[in-house]
């Protein structure tokens, strides 16, 4: 392709859409055409982010007065139950990867007992395709409108698709313990995430009831053939990004940690992205930070029958922007891994 992808962000201030420029602007097929943030409407991004001083972008406006004609996909940053109503508005020439919620849920439903709005965009909803692209990568082909998944659902789901359907863990008793870093909670201003509220500390939070349960839950349904329900409980870290989940589960019987490593390192053998730890490295965050890597690793636990999982990646990469842009990659037939070499950051 000689021809550059003309890209649009909407939601360009927040943590996800700067981190979606600062990919893009070493994409080789791509240049940011539009970038949209409505509070900030007018502004230079490099005003609000110097660190992109040195690169030539458009001013920042409104998403209701851009204008799209000349687009061929647009990243949406938008907060949960705001980006369908862009969303569903946008040329029907665009495709559209979305790092909201609003189309990751398949049952309209669902996603209203979660995120306490109606489903206004049905028609859409059904057309979504799950943007985890390991997993669903044929779909993602050739679709109009990608749903990119959660940070902790794509950690999770990572880990656990390829053992729950090869029968090698009990779907039924899988206890996820998530720890996040604060960028996973958004950049609008809010009293819990000041510096002296998370420096120092560590807390629980969306005990029993984050809305990323029901969409791990609905993917290990999906390839368990039963409604599934996993005990979740994310915690927030004191550092700026990434992401790592401790997972208890309980195997088939005379199943062993070894046995979980290999079937993930054969599942995830060609995949870019995935990497399995090795026995005696246990996967941590500072192995992905910046980077579009997610890490497993699997060990046997003390208790008979059981072993403890680990995932990891960097919530704003492979759990957010990085993604999507991996996502455009195969929607537009380009080299999957375009744009998203970087080796993670150490220290």
């Amino acid at each position: 392709m000689t021809k550059k992808l003309r890209v649009g962000i909407i939601g360009a201030s927040g943590y996800t859409g700067a981190d979606t420029v600062r990919l893009l602007s070493c994409h080789p097929n791509a240049e940011i055409k539009v970038l949209t943030a409505n509070t900030h409407a007018g502004r230079a991004f490099s005003d609000l982010f110097p660190q992109f001083s040195g690169i030539d972008l458009p001013l920042m406006i409104e998403a209701e007065k851009a204008d799209w004609s000349d687009i061929d996909v647009v990243f949406c940053g938008l907060p949960h139950g705001t980006a369908q109503d862009i969303i569903v508005n946008l040329p029907q020439h665009l495709k559209v990867i979305d790092m909201s919620a609003d189309f990751r849920l398949r049952d309209s439903r669902v996603y209203e007992q979660w995120y306490g709005r109606t489903h206004d965009a049905q028609a859409l909803l059904e057309s979504a395709v799950y943007g985890l692209p390991e997993h669903y990568r044929e779909k993602i082909k050739g679709a109009n409108l990608v749903a990119c998944p959660g940070c902790y659902p794509t950690a999770a789901l990572l880990l656990l698709l390829p053992l729950v359907s090869a029968g090698l863990v009990d779907v039924d008793d899988l206890i996820i313990d998530a720890k996040s870093g604060v960028t996973g909670a958004g950049r609008s201003l809010k009293e819990q995430n000041l510096f002296a509220e998370v420096s120092e500390g560590i807390h629980p939070y969306g005990v029993a009831a984050h809305r990323h349960a029901p969409e791990i839950e609905q993917e290990l349904s999906l390839t368990s053939g039963k409604a599934t329900l996993v005990s979740f409980t994310p915690h927030l870290m004191p550092m700026n990004r990434g992401e790592l989940l401790s997972v208890y589960a309980k195997t088939a019987k005379g199943v062993k940690a070894d046995d979980i490593n290999a079937a993930l390192k054969a599942r995830y053998d060609l995949e870019p992205f995935v990497r399995v730890s090795s026995p005696k490295v246990f996967p941590a965050t500072r192995q992905v930070r910046g980077s579009n890597f997610c890490v497993l690793g699997a060990y046997d636990d003390r208790l008979p029958n059981r072993v403890i999982l680990f995932s990891t990646l960097d919530n704003l990469v492979k759990g957010s922007s990085g993604q999507a842009i991996q996502n455009m990659n195969i929607m537009f037939g380009l080299e999957e891994t375009t744009g998203l070499q970087q080796q993670p950051l150490y220290p």
